[in-house]
């Protein structure tokens, strides 16, 4: 080849190879720019994404996996948070960092059920005289201070977490978490006008209180008086409700007027009696003043659906649902009544009243009369049932008032003990009877109980009790047993 056809060639060579690169190049470029336009549309989608997502409730976008649903809201609050039209500032007191987590996640689900809800966190190092401005008292970290308008109110951290001293080894443990019942309680205190009050009778030896059903009182915001009807003559006119629990004696017959002029007038009350062979006339005579008298003795269950713990006079009555106890009824709880006496109805009653049975007993149900007898079986002197055990009774009066009386006949529903035995079905009862009575459309009343961190206690019928034994100890083990037998008898064969 001459020297110049080998120039050309080298040269053409050059070219292509030129042109080989450059396609290359336009190629990678357009990869590259195709690339980097998906990279900058997904991270763009990322970000809106994200920005979305932070906008959601974080219902929506934090799941409470807790066993307790420590930092979800029931229905009660969800209701009164619909129905908010104040504004609320809830404060949590904390060092930045340091939020007990779980309050704050409850936190931010009152803030997503209300645009009325505002949280903030004030850190007590960097304005050490913010709490000044509400309390004198020192309070924990993690407590909470919520206000609207000229009213505030302080939810110590110390009442969220409930604890009880383990006496093996002397140390708390924490049983119970009260956070929603606490912070809604608060709100409803600080947006409400007029908080009810209610009045417990005394001077005729009445049982007191339980203290779990006063702090859930308190925690519902009813205030709790006193009342001497012997000093003051007559039920004070603030009086939202009056309890009469258990008095161990009579009353006079200038209370029972007292009484019966309270509620002649529109009154409620809330009354628990117990077993006494003390004469109880003028405190039965309230009673029958509204058609309903106390039967002799006490009951005992012959039905073991009916009672627990092998012990018949312990007595898991049939819950009706009633105006007073339609909220317990539809959660399905049990209540336990133990020494109760039999409620009767009287027939001769004004037409203007109304009686409806809150507890029932069973068919099979009976007051024994002869509490020295010898055998707990039922003998001829015994009063058959059925029996109520609790009811609701309302009078409509003139002026658009209304009588209102709710009536148990054993004050042991109010025992702390018995209502675990149930896990909180007699609090919850009781609490349901009494907002019946107190809530008014100026006031909402609050109970909300508190989430158990310790052992659910199941609650067992004697007639459950008996199945799951024979269950146990003889039909499962006999199936076991029967199929073994088959499968022996088959090799046998072969």
């Amino acid at each position: 080849m001459k020297l110049k056809d080998k120039i050309k060639s080298k040269n053409n060579n050059k070219n292509d190879k030129k042109k080989f690169v450059q396609t290359i190049s336009k190629k990678h470029l357009k990869n590259g720019s195709y690339s980097m336009m998906m990279t900058v549309i997904f991270i763009a989608v990322i970000i809106v994404i994200n920005l979305i997502v932070g906008e959601l409730p974080s219902k929506y976008t934090q799941l409470d996996i807790s066993e307790q649903k420590l930092y979800s809201i029931g229905e009660q609050t969800k209701s009164m948070l619909k129905e908010l039209d104040k504004d609320v500032t809830i404060y949590q007191i904390a060092q930045k960092g340091g939020e007990d987590e779980v309050i704050s996640n409850l936190l931010q689900r009152y803030k997503d059920e209300s645009k009325h809800i505002k949280v903030e966190l004030k850190d007590p190092v960097v304005n050490p005289k913010f709490v000044s401005e509400y309390t004198s008292e020192d309070i924990s970290s993690n407590s909470l201070i919520v206000v609207s308008g000229d009213r505030n109110k302080v939810v110590n951290y110390n009442n969220m977490y409930e604890s009880n001293i383990d006496y093996n080894t002397y140390s708390y443990q924490t049983t119970g978490f009260d956070g929603e019942g606490q912070i809604t309680g608060a709100i409803a205190y600080v947006t409400s006008e007029n908080l009810p009050v209610l009045y417990t009778l005394e001077g005729h030896g009445e049982a007191e209180l339980d203290s779990t059903f006063k702090e859930d009182i308190e925690k519902g915001n009813i205030e709790i008086k006193s009342l001497n009807l012997l000093s003051e003559g007559s039920v004070p006119e603030d009086a939202d409700c009056l309890m009469i629990n258990s008095p161990a004696s009579d009353v006079s017959e200038d209370e029972k007027t007292a009484i019966i002029d309270y509620l002649e007038n529109g009154g409620k009350a809330m009354i628990f009696s117990d077993y006494t062979d003390v004469s109880m006339d003028n405190f039965d005579a309230i009673l029958e003043n509204y058609g309903v008298k106390r039967a002799d003795g006490f009951v005992f269950e012959g039905d073991s659906q009916h009672y627990a713990m092998q012990m018949p006079y312990y007595l898991i009555p049939t819950l009706n649902s009633t105006e007073a106890s339609a909220e317990a009824a539809a959660g399905g709880y049990y209540v336990l009544a133990p020494y109760a006496q039999g409620i009767q109805k009287i027939e001769d009653i004004r037409d203007t009243v109304t009686i409806e049975s809150i507890l029932t007993t069973s068919d099979k149900a009976y007051s024994k009369t002869n509490l020295n007898s010898s055998t707990i079986e039922k003998e001829d002197t015994d009063i058959e049932g059925p029996f109520d055990l609790g009811v609701s009774i309302t009078e409509s009066l003139s002026d658009d008032k209304e009588t209102k009386i709710v009536y148990y006949s054993t004050a042991n529903i109010l025992d702390g003990q018995v209502n675990q035995m149930v896990s909180g079905g007699n609090e919850k009862l009781v609490m349901s009877s009494l907002n019946w009575m107190t809530e008014t459309d100026e006031n909402t009343i609050v109970s909300i109980p508190s989430k158990s961190l310790e052992v659910s206690y199941l609650t067992m019928t004697d007639y459950d009790a008996s199945f799951w034994k024979i269950c146990t100890i003889g039909l499962i083990p006999g199936i076991f047993l029967a199929a073994g037998f088959v499968i022996w008898f088959k090799r046998r064969k072969a």
